[in-house]
């Protein structure tokens, strides 16, 4: 069936998969000791939370592969990788015997069904747009419940950045975003080295220089434990009062309530690392630092030129058009239980190893500031004070406490109304992942770009940055009922890296 897109469906029945029941069934599922193993484990809260109507929240992992997409190797690679993890081959089913409760359930796994291969016309016209309008659909359904909750779909399109495609959509429920995009590095191999795992660079700890007057070294201790003290009671005083009434301020990136029902165009831009580096040095910051600073510029930028009347000229794009004050906030979902590292994982794939996993999700709010500066790099420096300051803060802890504590005493409805209530209260999601540093290849496939994102959350603005070896990629995943020109919305955070950058080297502070 030729869709008016310029590609064909292949139909399929659907055939129903059945989980193991009966004696042997159950034996398999028990251990010795007749406990139920993880096959039969009870869903987290965080992963039944992601099965609330209002909360229906998918990840989508875009793959750019710089040669053509083979399926059949895929598909014969995911059965020793990928669905050797019990989350990627049980399904999520009632529990009987606990009624409203939801438990994982181990069954097979017919890959025809997740393993999407669209026949596409290989002399179609612009085959970006059409990869972009091919996301912006695929957001507009959800998987089938009578199997795992994830799929991919293997496009043989030649795109400005790529020879093929790879679009993984896992449904939130089973794992924290940090933690899936390990698990999908962990089933990839160094291209130089294809029994190598890839390389992901490790924050280190800087070390403190110990001062030998130890009276003033237990006096900053004591104040430092003093100030992580009181930044988690104010943390936690602006969570408890966002959730009541304390809502950002109206502005051109914040959706109508119920966007999180919209469909979403997926966006993404590229930028040179090394361009990020040289500013992460030259200011003695971090790459998150800068990450957060280059897209503070740009959204100020992009904002300021709609109160402006979308003028584009140089002299309406420098003029402050802006508001006095403006309240905008990203809501960060952070994973409190320790992720596994991609070596784990593999291991845990491989050899049947155990490894940790889990949806146990926290909230951080993160301020941005939204301004017109005269000097480019105030942007960082705004961001690196936020960001230390959030570093010193149980924040995370505390709100996934708090969640917690509301869904045992009052159950998953009103847990998943105080999540609601958080995020739709806010403007938009940020992340930034850190990626391999060295070319990877996806089961012999060599990679070009990661492009990770989501949809289904209550914010009609997210934004992703991704590095992998000497790039970063800037992902959008936007309602365009809200914000119709996500393009340019991505240049303006490109373009505001580089006045960043060029006032960095004109002061000579490289």
């Amino acid at each position: 069936m030729e869709s008016r897109n310029g590609f064909r469906w292949r139909k399929q029945g659907l055939k129903p998969i059945e989980t193991k029941t009966g004696s042997k069934g159950e034996e398999e599922n028990k251990s010795s000791s007749g406990q139920r193993t993880a096959e039969e484990e009870p869903l987290s809260p965080s992963a039944r939370l992601f099965h609330e109507p209002n909360f229906n929240v998918y990840i989508i992992a875009t793959l750019g592969c710089k040669t053509r997409i083979y399926p059949d190797v895929v598909k014969a690679n995911l059965g020793h990788t990928l669905l050797k993890h019990p989350r990627f081959s049980s399904l999520q089913v009632e529990d009987e015997d606990n009624k409203g409760e939801m438990k994982w359930v181990r069954t097979e796994v017919d890959l025809e069904r997740h393993v999407v291969v669209p026949d596409l016309d290989p002399n179609m016209d612009l085959p970006d747009k059409f990869l972009e309008d091919y996301i912006y659909n695929l957001s507009k359904t959800t998987i089938d419940k009578s199997q795992p909750l994830w799929d991919l779909h293997l496009l043989n399109l030649r795109t400005s950045q790529s020879e093929a495609v790879g679009v993984f959509r896992i449904h939130h429920s089973l794992g924290d975003g940090t933690s899936l995009m390990s698990l999908l590095l962990a089933c990839t191999r160094q291209m130089n080295d294809p029994l190598a795992l890839p390389t992901i660079p490790i924050r280190k700890k800087q070390e403190r220089k110990n001062d030998r007057r130890g009276f003033w070294r237990i006096m900053f201790m004591l104040c430092s434990v003093f100030q992580v003290f009181w930044n988690s009671v104010v943390d936690v005083f602006m969570f408890m009062a966002t959730a009541l009434l304390l809502k950002d301020t109206e502005n051109p990136f914040k959706g109508l309530p119920g966007v999180e029902f919209t469909p979403r165009r997926i966006v993404y831009g590229t930028v040179s690392l090394d361009d990020i580096k040289l500013v992460k040095n030259a200011m003695n910051t971090t790459v998150n630092d800068v990450a957060l600073g280059i897209t503070q510029a740009g959204l100020s930028r992009y904002i300021n030129r709609i109160y402006g009347g979308n003028k584009n000229d140089g002299a309406a794009i420098e003029m402050d058009n802006l508001p006095k004050s403006i309240r905008l906030r990203s809501t960060l979902l952070v994973n409190i239980r320790p992720s596994a590292g991609i070596q784990a994982l593999a291991d845990m794939m491989e050899k049947d190893a155990e490894a940790k996993w889990g949806n146990w999700i926290g909230y951080v709010l993160l301020p941005f500031t939204i301004a017109i500066r005269d000097d480019p790099l105030d942007y960082v420096r705004d961001a690196k004070a936020t960001i230390d300051r959030k570093k010193r803060s149980l924040e995370a802890i505390y709100t996934f406490s708090i969640a917690e504590l509301v869904l045992k005493l009052f159950g998953v409805k009103a847990a998943s109304a105080l999540s609601h209530r958080i995020m739709s209260h806010t403007t938009m999601c940020f992340s930034n992942l850190v990626g391999p540093l060295e070319e990877i290849g996806f089961y012999g496939h060599p990679i070009a770009f990661l492009a990770p994102s989501s949809y289904g959350q209550p914010h009609a603005l997210m934004i992703n940055f991704q590095s992998y070896i000497d790039k970063m990629t800037i992902v959008l995943s936007v309602d365009e009922g809200t914000i119709p020109n996500p393009h340019q919305l991505c240049d303006d955070i490109v373009e505001s890296l580089g006045l960043i950058k060029d006032a960095v080297v004109t002061r000579g502070l490289v």
